[in-house]
């Protein structure tokens, strides 16, 4: 069974980098033909999608976080990092590391095989 957990710093100051970790185990990220992916949820709102990096190595984001978002991997810890850019407080949330067959699916509940249990992000100076 695939299992998924965040870690990262609970706080972050405005205008400063947001970087998170999503340790994988009982599979290999570059195995499986899977979306390896960043969601996050507000206070009061819905989930988001962010981004994503495939098995194969190629990633995807969503346009309206693009210019502020990094997604890269190290498969010899079997890892993917989140970095999010510019932090303000709009950005506070809960983080989530998932895994998905398809790309950007909005199917929250069937289209995510794994979930991580989430950190919690806040910003403030």
């Amino acid at each position: 069974q695939v299992q998924l957990q965040e870690s990262g710093p609970g706080l972050v100051r405005p205008s400063q980098t947001l970087s998170l970790t999503c340790t994988v185990s009982g599979g290999s990220i570059t195995t499986y033909a899977s979306y390896w992916n960043w969601i996050r949820q507000s206070p009061g709102e819905g989930l988001e999608w962010m981004g994503a990096v495939h098995s194969a190595g190629s990633t995807y984001y969503n346009p309206s976080l693009k210019s502020r978002t990094s997604i890269s991997r190290d498969t010899s810890k079997n890892q993917f990092t989140l970095q999010l850019s510019s932090v303000t407080p709009e950005d506070a949330a809960m983080y989530y590391c998932a895994r998905s067959i398809g790309l950007k699916t909005t199917d929250w509940v069937r289209g995510y095989g794994n979930w991580g249990q989430g950190t919690q992000v806040t910003v403030s100076s």
